[in-house]
């Protein structure tokens, strides 16, 4: 190994990025965008992470919904 090395001509690599997190950009309005911050400031984890948790909820719940609906009106078309 040598004593010293030159890195004046060096660059940064590219970051390394987390498996199946995608890189994006949206237009949030400030007051929800400090809504999570806050959230995520009370619970110590960032503000990022709770807007993930909150669209994975959101889908849940959607597809929940979508089957609840389906299933009623199997069950009034079975029963008329």
């Amino acid at each position: 190994m040598r004593e010293e090395y030159d890195f004046t001509d060096a660059t940064r690599g590219p970051a390394v990025r987390q498996p199946g997190k995608t890189r994006i950009t949206i237009l949030i309005d400030g007051d929800v965008l400090a809504a999570f911050r806050a959230r995520a400031k009370d619970t110590g984890r960032g503000y990022q992470t709770a807007i993930n948790q909150a669209l994975r909820e959101y889908l849940a719940n959607d597809e929940l919904e979508t089957r609840l609906r389906r299933i009623v009106r199997e069950e009034i078309r079975d029963a008329g």
